[in-house]
C-alpha cells in the first residue's frame, strides 16, 4: 500500500470535488513519456491507495518478467472518516487512508516491453479496478 514517509500535515483540508459538474482537465502528466502504451483517464474522481495497488498488481501480473511498468500517480492526499454511531461535532475523524484525486486527461500507468495486444489487455484489465473510466493511449 502506497502512503508518503513524512506528510506536512496529518490531516488535510478537503476541498470539494463534483463530478456533476464541468471538471478542468489535467495540465500536466496527460503524455506518454515513459513507456510505449498508457492507461489515460477520461473522467475524474479520487483514487484510493488500495485502488493503486490492486491495479499494479494486475498489470504486473499480465506483464510477467519481460515488461517494464511505471506508475505516474501517488496517493499523498490523507482522507478521515469517523467512527461508526459517533454524533456530529466533537472534532475532525481519523486517518483512514491516502487518495490522490485524478482530473480527466492524466496518464495513471504506462508500460513497455511486450507486445501491444498484451499491453491493451493488461492496460484495460488495470482499468477495471479504477473508479474513473479510462483509455489505453499508445506513444505517438
Amino acid at each position: 500500500m502506497l502512503f508518503p514517509k513524512k506528510p506536512k500535515h496529518r490531516k488535510w483540508q478537503t476541498g470539494r470535488m463534483n463530478p456533476t459538474k464541468s471538471q478542468k482537465p489535467d495540465g500536466r502528466g496527460t503524455t506518454v513519456a515513459f513507456g510505449s502504451h498508457g492507461l489515460k483517464a477520461m473522467t475524474g474522481h479520487r483514487v484510493s491507495s488500495n485502488q493503486i495497488e490492486s491495479a499494479r498488481k494486475v498489470i504486473t501480473r499480465a506483464l510477467g518478467k519481460n515488461g517494464k511498468m511505471w506508475t505516474r500517480i501517488f496517493p499523498d492526499m490523507p482522507r478521515t472518516q469517523k467512527a461508526a454511531e459517533v454524533g456530529m461535532g466533537a472534532g475532525k475523524g481519523d486517518l483512514k487512508d491516502y487518495v490522490f484525486e485524478v482530473h480527466p486527461g492524466r496518464m495513471l500507468f504506462e508500460i513497455d516491453g511486450v507486445p501491444g495486444g498484451t499491453a491493451r489487455e493488461a492496460l484495460l484489465k488495470a482499468g477495471k479496478k479504477l473508479p474513473v473510466a479510462v483509455r489505453v493511449v499508445e506513444r505517438t
